[in-house]
């Protein structure tokens, strides 16, 4: 049974720093791709980042190039999320997610039926 766990979200102050940790179990873990996803308020999903299987290839979206950052421990089956220089419009539920297509982040890297295996989610909370 597959189960991936974010955890790391909370308060912080603009221009704070968070840490995002996701730990996925159940699954070999350095097949997939992984991914950061977000929902604010009212808004639909959307996709902030991906990791390829190595760890050596990352892309993100513009909203938070330069200010997160995305790594991966194989040995621990973990994901990370950096998220640094934080502004309430980064306010959002932040998801994990394991891409079963690939284990490359294509330019498709953003399109959320490509994967197989989601979190339940961490809240991010930004306060001006």
């Amino acid at each position: 049974q597959v189960q991936v766990v974010e955890s790391g979200g909370g308060l912080v102050q603009a221009g704070g720093s968070l840490r995002l940790s996701c730990t996925a179990s159940g699954l070999t873990f350095d097949n997939y791709a992984m991914g950061w996803f977000r929902q604010a308020p009212g808004k639909e999903r959307e996709g902030i980042s991906c990791i390829d299987w190595s760890g050596f290839r990352t892309v993100f979206v513009d909203s938070v190039k330069g200010r997160f950052t995305i790594s991966r421990d194989n040995a621990k089956n973990t994901l990370y999320l950096q998220m640094n220089g934080l502004k309430p419009e980064d306010t959002a539920m932040y998801y994990c997610a394991a891409r079963g297509t690939s284990g490359y982040c294509s330019g498709s890297w953003p399109i959320q039926s490509d994967y197989n295996y989601w979190g339940q989610g961490t809240q991010v909370t930004v306060s001006s």
